[in-house]
């Protein structure tokens, strides 16, 4: 015998390879409700994330379709329309649109000019411009409560897009 497991037998000791029966059981119960709940956070944090691009993607898409021509941009159903076809997976989804004509003084600027996103940004850059408003949202509710975290939020976006062909 060598001088190794005589020492090991010497002192009554298992090989390490030998476990408490029962340990991995206990370390698998300790472990899984945390993983479990980090799972669960991670789903729904991901979902909020989904539908909140979704939101955007469907307000880009109503802004491209109005500004292809004057005619599309005057059309805010059919931005509405637009959006919506887009935003198909987002439940709810609540779409409005407007046109911004800079330059003369019709209803539209002056409906616009209570509008700021058309009044700092598209009248001042471009003062004979049309530009195209759609604002998309949607409300979102959470699987879980989460202390701190509010339930259900309302994801909003909003695109301009100045009108192509004038």
């Amino acid at each position: 015998m060598s001088s190794r497991s005589l020492h090991n037998e010497s002192y009554g000791r298992r090989p390490r390879c030998w476990a408490a029966p029962g340990q991995s059981f206990v370390e698998l119960a300790l472990v899984l409700p945390v993983l479990a709940v980090i799972l669960l956070v991670a789903a729904d944090f991901g979902r909020l994330f989904y539908t909140y691009v979704e939101v955007i993607n469907a307000a880009r898409a109503g802004a491209q379709y109005g500004s292809n021509s004057v005619i599309t941009a005057a059309d805010a159903a059919g931005m509405g329309i637009a959006a919506k076809q887009d935003g198909v997976n987002v439940a709810n989804l609540t779409v409005t649109a407007t046109q911004c004509t800079c330059g003369t003084p019709t209803a539209n600027v002056l409906a616009c000019a209570s509008n700021p996103a058309c009044t700092s940004n598209c009248c001042t850059d471009d003062p004979q411009g049309n530009y195209v408003i759609v604002n998309a949202s949607a409300p979102f509710a959470m699987i879980v409560k989460y202390p701190g975290i509010p339930s259900s939020i309302t994801l909003t976006s909003q695109a301009v897009m100045q009108v192509q062909q004038q």
